[in-house]
């Protein structure tokens, strides 16, 4: 049911995936293993979140091939340097239980602490020694992604950025594409505040008999984003993963566009960290 979108070195990536973003160390093996039994095949994790061990052992749990899989991971704020980045990918795999993981993100560029572009090339360390499949990047601007293009080789598959329609993010994923980069969306529901119960949202969902966070994940997918939206809730994992039988129009995609406020949840990347 999920589509895949091939990035810029061949690997493909499931475009719908469960995120475990704020999911208690505790409770995300029992998260991730009702995800996968739903049919998600595409988790995204990050040392930051503290809950990698719980994540594989669902996977080794669940006796789903490794190859039928496509597993994230995003570097600790703390790991900024080329040697570094790789032991900090070895720790990950160590508790993740993988040899190797799908896709290898810088979480946050940190430009004040000037140290991503060494930490880019540990990144393309741990792809020529087989331990990524693929390395991305995370809240990065055009301005660092410019820098990564004249001053290494490899050019990011990913960028993971905030996105929902109160911050569409136009010119950035513009900027991605141009360069080959697929978007990802972090908080793409925005994270329950008062996003769902927009008016506009509100009416299609109605029109169309879905609910306000299918309407809305459906717009990411047909704006091409990645989507891996977090839930707790067994009957909303399940219900976030149905959004490939219907279709919203050309209209309501511009109306939700509309609702644009370059409103961040999240922090500036350019002053984090």
């Amino acid at each position: 049911m999920v589509p895949t979108i091939k990035l810029n070195d061949g690997v493909e990536i499931p475009q719908l995936g469960f995120g475990v973003f704020q999911i208690e160390p505790g409770q995300v093996a029992e998260k991730v293993k009702a995800a996968l039994d739903i049919g998600y095949r595409h988790i995204d994790t990050a040392q930051m979140y503290e809950n990698e061990e719980g994540v594989g052992k669902a996977i080794a749990d669940s006796g789903i091939p490794r190859d039928e899989l496509f597993v994230t991971t995003k570097l600790n704020n703390d790991g900024h340097s080329r040697d570094l980045a790789a032991k900090k990918l070895d720790e990950s795999l160590d508790r993740l239980g993988l040899e190797h993981v799908d896709l290898y993100l810088i979480h946050w560029p940190q430009p004040t602490q000037n140290r991503y572009v060494e930490t880019w090339q540990g990144f393309e360390d741990a792809k020529k020694a087989g331990k990524t499949r693929s390395i991305g990047v995370s809240n990065f601007n055009p301005e660092h992604l410019d820098r990564l293009a004249k001053e290494t080789s490899t050019v990011p598959s990913v960028n993971q950025i905030e996105v929902h329609p109160h911050l569409i993010q136009a010119a950035l994923r513009e900027y991605n594409s141009n360069h080959g980069i697929a978007t990802e969306a972090w908080s793409p529901i925005g994270q329950g505040k008062g996003l769902l119960e927009e008016e506009a949202i509100a009416t299609i969902a109605q029109r169309i008999g879905k609910t306000p966070a299918q309407v809305v994940l459906r717009w990411h997918i047909q704006h091409g984003n990645i989507v891996f939206p977090k839930s707790n809730t067994p009957s909303r994992i399940e219900e976030n993963f149905k959004i490939f039988d219907f279709e919203l129009t050309g209209d309501d995609v511009a109306s939700i566009d509309r609702m644009n406020a370059d409103a961040r949840i999240g922090p500036n990347p350019n002053d984090f960290g």
